[in-house]
């Protein structure tokens, strides 16, 4: 039986747990030759072990531009070309409108935003005709969430690169795509919560009763979404934002 991305080349950035590393093994089970970056040298190292033999792993920050420099400069030197990029890296905390500060902004909008953003743009010399393109949104960019405003508004500003990416790239056949989970059982989503395990668990529980569905998402379930993005299945799919949500935001 054929592989969905047989020969393929991609790029999984923050794949080091959660829904990046669920990414990645998949593009992996459906013969891509995967890179992954992290930021922590040990956990990028056992996230490549996970993958398994189809994995290269890049110590690498989305939102430091000589990082980026030498992550491309590795994929050029050791494959020449990227089929497929998912920007995956990126985060956030939550604080209230009153308690918001600088750093906060910053260390938001350079995960989520400036990260993005340069990351695409550099990767844009090795990117093949066809490939795919998909950033990684969140029911927040749609939604108003508490103490998460900050957050929400880099999603929102992701969803408009997608926007306005496909039109500076039309001459290339490149698909950008946005895949917007919903709730995720990650440790990312969890560790919101606070310290405590009660805690972490009592949050997951909450956003469990927001869903139609009833429940998380489990990080394959939008690796699989993220899957269809990065292949021929969705080859008319473009500038589109793809909710993995289980209902949330669509009510």
């Amino acid at each position: 039986m054929s592989r969905k991305l047989e020969g393929k080349i991609a790029l999984v950035t923050g794949a080091t747990s959660g829904i990046g590393l669920a990414t990645a093994r998949r593009f992996a089970a459906e013969g891509a030759h995967v890179f992954i970056t992290g930021r922590r040298q040990t956990e990028l190292d056992a996230a490549v072990a996970a993958i398994g033999p189809h994995a290269t792993g890049i110590r690498a920050d989305s939102a430091n531009l000589a990082d980026l420099d030498r992550l491309f400069e590795t994929i050029k030197t050791q494959k020449g070309r990227l089929d497929v990029l998912f920007t995956n890296a990126g985060g956030g905390s939550m604080l209230q409108l009153g308690a918001i500060t600088e750093e906060h902004f910053d260390d938001t909008f350079n995960r989520n935003v400036k990260g993005v953003l340069f990351t695409v743009q550099k990767a844009l010399p090795l990117l093949t005709k066809g490939a795919s393109i998909i950033l990684m949104g969140s029911t927040s960019g749609t939604m108003g969430t508490a103490a998460f405003s900050v957050y929400g508004a880099s999603k929102a500003a992701v969803r408009n690169f997608a926007r306005s990416w496909v039109l500076d790239l039309k001459g290339r056949g490149i698909r950008v795509n946005v895949i917007s989970p919903g709730p995720t059982r990650t440790p990312g989503l969890a560790e919101l919560g606070g310290p405590e395990a009660a805690q972490q668990q009592g949050l997951l529980d909450y956003l469990a009763t927001q869903v139609p569905l009833g429940r998380l998402a489990e990080t394959d379930e939008i690796a699989k979404a993220v899957l269809f993005l990065a292949t021929d299945d969705s080859s008319f799919v473009n500038g589109a934002e793809l909710f993995a949500d289980g209902g949330m935001a669509q009510i």
